[in-house]
């Protein structure tokens, strides 16, 4: 299941990309516009996710099958090097909530500057050249206002989904004694809220007590 999931997401979000591209006029001014904005981030967060659940080996049992989606993922996503995201995402879950921890913050708790700092551990030279090429690609089949408004925005506007659902809320201080030992905690509100906002990486506490359970089985382990 773990691959059928994962192959979907990523099935989806290249349709959906070229459908944009070829179908949908940018127009500022159609709610029809930003509804494809808003579903392509939803898809570009998906690709993490996949990419997240292939880090902890719960997409296939098979390792280079496994393995390959995740680096599919991690390159589709942004260019990212999935054996930088494989080691960051390791000492994330030995030391969460601490100094050593790469997707922490313990200069400031603000919002802003902990997603930049969250963000300098991933973006490398490598990955923006990446980037600028596909860019560069991409132009020869759509004009720059769509590539923008359809891959660039919703690539941006997936890591702040991601960071604020799946780390700074879940992580921020204070962190009191029901967090130990993993410095996490559970976003409350229902199963529905839970998938939208982040493929129920918002149960965060329990992805750090069993982080080989896939995303589309978190719920079952919710505490509250």
């Amino acid at each position: 299941m773990g691959v059928i999931y994962a192959i979907t997401i990523i099935v989806l979000w290249f349709v959906h990309l070229v459908y944009i591209f070829l179908e949908v006029r940018t127009d500022f001014m159609s709610p029809l516009f930003y509804a494809h904005i808003i579903l392509q981030t939803y898809l570009f967060t998906g690709l993490f996710i996949t990419a997240h659940d292939s880090m902890h080996g719960s997409i296939s049992t098979n390792k280079k099958l496994n393995t390959l989606i995740g680096v599919i993922s991690s390159f589709l996503f942004a260019g990212l090097s999935y054996k930088r995201l494989l080691d960051n995402h390791k000492l994330h879950h030995r030391y969460p909530g601490t100094e050593k921890d790469p997707d922490y913050s313990t200069r400031t708790q603000n919002l802003f500057y902990w997603w930049v700092i969250f963000l300098s551990h991933y973006v490398s030279l490598i990955q923006i050249i990446i980037m600028a090429i596909v860019f560069n690609i991409l132009k020869l089949f759509a004009d720059e206002i769509s590539i923008i408004s359809f891959w660039v925005a919703p690539a941006i506007l997936s890591t702040i989904q991601l960071f604020y659902f799946g780390t700074y809320k879940p992580h921020m201080e204070p962190h009191d004694e029901k967090m130990k030992p993993h410095n996490a905690r559970t976003l409350k509100r229902n199963h529905i809220w839970a998938m939208l906002s982040c493929y129920f990486f918002g149960y965060h506490l329990e992805h750090h007590e069993s982080p080989s359970t896939p995303w589309w089985k978190m719920y079952r382990l919710k505490k509250n």
